[in-house]
């Protein structure tokens, strides 16, 4: 089964034969383009580059329109590479089309998307910090804590868990199961959620 890039639409829901709901994610997987195939004769590794997005020429450089005019692809926004072995994909060559037709319900993957960002916040949200008393007049409610002491080691240490921003990283969410697929529509459907919100855009890989 190959890897393939999509844009989560959203969630819905299902019911089982049990009457249990079943939360389900919606993806638009596809269909994507074979922008470049590397092999290790030429680029020193084997690996397949796909393309997915609709975009107007006036979006990409030209360098960007002569690489995808090589492939025969249409302008496109995303491109992404895959590793050809790990992914089944050694069989696919420049200018071929990835659809979810190889996805069959049942199977389980791993979907990687950017996770919705929180903005600047506390170490309460931030990292499930507890808070301080509330009572006697204290006044560490939300604060973090001791961090570091004066005279040795002076300084705060690296990886320090503090406030800053949340959110907005890479995350794969694992042990995903696809219950159905519509190809007519280039639609996946995910039991569970994903990563990242509405049209955001997440890859899809073999677990």
């Amino acid at each position: 089964m190959p890897a393939i890039i999509g844009r989560k639409v959203g969630m819905t829901q299902i019911f089982g034969e049990d009457g249990a709901r079943v939360p389900l994610t919606v993806i638009e997987a596809g269909p994507c383009h074979v922008t470049q195939v590397k092999t290790m004769e030429t680029d020193g590794y084997d690996a397949v580059q796909l393309g997915f997005g609709a975009i107007k020429p006036k979006g990409l450089s030209k360098p960007e329109l002569g690489h995808l005019k090589k492939a025969s692809a249409p302008p496109i926004r995303h491109l992404v590479e895959f590793s050809a072995e790990e992914l089944g994909l050694e069989g696919v060559s420049i200018g071929d089309v990835v659809t979810v037709e190889p996805f069959e319900p049942g199977q389980m993957v791993r979907v990687t998307g950017t996770s919705k960002g929180k903005g600047y916040a506390g170490t309460i949200k931030r990292h499930n910090f507890r808070r301080g008393p509330v009572s006697h007049g204290s006044h560490n409610v939300r604060a973090p804590g001791s961090i570091g002491a004066a005279a040795y080691p002076a300084r705060v240490f690296k990886g320090m868990r503090m406030s800053g921003h949340m959110g907005a990283r890479t995350v794969t969410q694992r042990g995903l199961q696809i219950v159905d697929r519509d190809p007519d529509r280039n639609l996946l459907l995910v039991r569970g959620a994903v990563p990242g919100g509405v049209n955001g855009i997440v890859i899809v890989r073999p677990e």
